[in-house]
């Protein structure tokens, strides 16, 4: 009998990492799900909207100020 209990014991063993890997994907469901709202959340508040502005803004002045110019230009002597 003591051999089985060893493969009883390892069993229960696998049933537990089972659950909590399970338990462990649902959290991390939950967590992104919440994630999502509070990002979308944020897109709709007037902070989201003004970021998004500021980003666009951004991104828009860089691709037009530099033309294919260097942006360092070195000096000899």
């Amino acid at each position: 009998m003591g051999c089985l209990d060893c493969f009883v014991g390892g069993s229960k063993r696998e049933q537990r990492r089972e659950k909590e890997r399970i338990a462990s994907e649902e959290a991390r469901a939950r967590a992104a799900e919440a994630a999502q709202k509070r990002q979308e959340e944020f897109e709709k508040s007037a902070a989201g909207r003004a970021a998004r502005a500021q980003m666009e803004a951004s991104a828009k002045e860089s691709t037009t100020t530099n033309k294919g110019e260097p942006v360092l230009k070195w000096q000899m002597g």
